[in-house]
């Protein structure tokens, strides 16, 4: 297998591969492929495509159908590039419901009409029927395909990248604009009679404390280890998180360099830990070699990883009983968290750290609610400072 390289413009070069002759009329046969960049760029995508001619997974674009794309894409890079959890979700996404509805297109050919068509019958009829729930079973919500759309975007993209599109058509398509949650928080008085109600499980209660305290995500505090705290110095460190998948749990590293923090502890928390912690030195003892020690703060009686729904169901089950008038989440504590300390006059960027987020424009976009409090208590402040000075003047 052989080809050469030929600039067809400024930054784009033509690849022409030659695959051998025509069985029946002895013919020269080629392949032609463009690809946009420096010569540099057209080599490597030469050598590439000659490689899978001679390994013979070479598939030519305009015959590439966007179902075998998906499952190439899933199994080359998505499978290498998200956390398992997430490649679950997203192979259930292709393998339910983008693979069905637009696999039957060449990639080369997949317009945005097709796209736009497809998320249209998704918010009109796209639930499937699984064994509890049969025909009739209506739309999808519009956050629901609006997550469809960035897991299909994302993979054109890759095509993109991969010199099988020459321009991505997801970028040309509207997708539905769900409309924001209503954000529940609790005051202070409700926190505290959570706290107060879940004293008969050590555990939960801890990880209530924690979320209240700090802030922390519930896979992250499942991962918590004791060699990730500093108690003398007040300090927590996120270095990992546990995740549930068909395979079981699993730590994994925080998906962004911001996730990966540290975070003052309250005191509050402190004293908790240590109680904690001698607790569990005592449980310890008492099963002796039958307790397996993983260094982890909130687990199973037995020293275990704790599953996570664990925690959410009991959680669950302990906020039904207070009555509040709602339905109160466990990651709702993360943003009471944040809520309480924005209240509190936190600046922005400091609770933006505790909590992880990758910028500071995340966490003023999701708690935007709380702002409008913030900036009369911002006029009130700037008022009594300066009527100390100007008196009367700026009447």
């Amino acid at each position: 297998m052989k080809g050469h390289i030929r600039p067809r413009g400024e930054g784009s070069w033509a690849l022409i591969l030659d695959v051998g002759r025509d069985p029946a009329t002895g013919r020269r046969q080629q392949k032609w492929h463009t690809v946009r960049g420096t010569k540099r760029d057209a080599q490597r995508e030469m050598a590439r495509l000659l490689t899978e001619l001679a390994s013979g997974s070479y598939i030519e674009p305009a015959k590439l159908l966007v179902r075998d794309y998906l499952a190439r894409w899933l199994a080359d890079y998505a499978r290498q590039n998200v956390s398992a959890k997430s490649f679950e979700r997203y192979a259930e996404i292709v393998n339910c419901h983008l693979s069905p509805a637009l696999g039957q297109y060449p990639i080369a050919a997949l317009k945005p009409l097709h796209i736009q068509n497809y998320y249209s019958h998704a918010l009109e009829s796209g639930r499937r029927p699984t064994r509890w729930r049969k025909g009739g079973l209506g739309g999808l919500s519009a956050r629901t395909v609006l997550h469809h759309h960035r897991i299909l975007r994302q993979a054109l993209q890759q095509a993109v990248r991969w010199q099988l599109l020459a321009r991505n058509p997801a970028d040309a398509v509207e997708p539905p604009r769900p409309a924001r949650n209503e954000m529940r928080v609790l005051e202070e008085a409700d926190l505290g009679k959570l706290l107060e109600a879940s004293r008969p499980n050590a555990t939960l209660r801890l990880a209530i404390l924690l979320a209240i305290t700090t802030g922390l995500r519930r896979g992250e505090i499942m991962a918590l280890r004791w060699r990730d705290l500093d108690l003398d110095a007040g300090l927590l460190a996120v270095r990992q998180s546990l995740e549930e998948t068909k395979a079981g749990l699993s730590f994994k590293e925080p998906k962004t360099p911001k996730a990966r923090r540290a975070v003052a502890l309250p005191t509050l928390a402190i004293e908790g830990l240590r109680r904690h912690r001698a607790e569990q030195a005592r449980m310890r003892l008492m099963l002796g070699p039958g307790y397996e020690d993983n260094d982890l703060v909130c687990c199973r009686a037995d020293g275990e990883p704790l599953h996570p729904h664990t925690i959410t169901q009991a959680f669950i089950e302990l906020a039904a009983k207070q009555k509040f008038g709602f339905r109160f989440r466990f990651h709702d504590l993360r943003h009471s968290h944040a809520t309480l300390l924005l209240r509190q006059g936190v600046h922005p960027k400091i609770v933006s750290e505790r909590l992880g987020h990758s910028t500071v424009g995340i966490t003023l976009d999701v708690y935007s609610h709380v702002l409008p409090g913030m900036q009369e208590e911002a006029a009130r402040k700037v008022d009594a400072a300066l009527r100390a000075v100007i008196g009367g003047a700026g009447s």
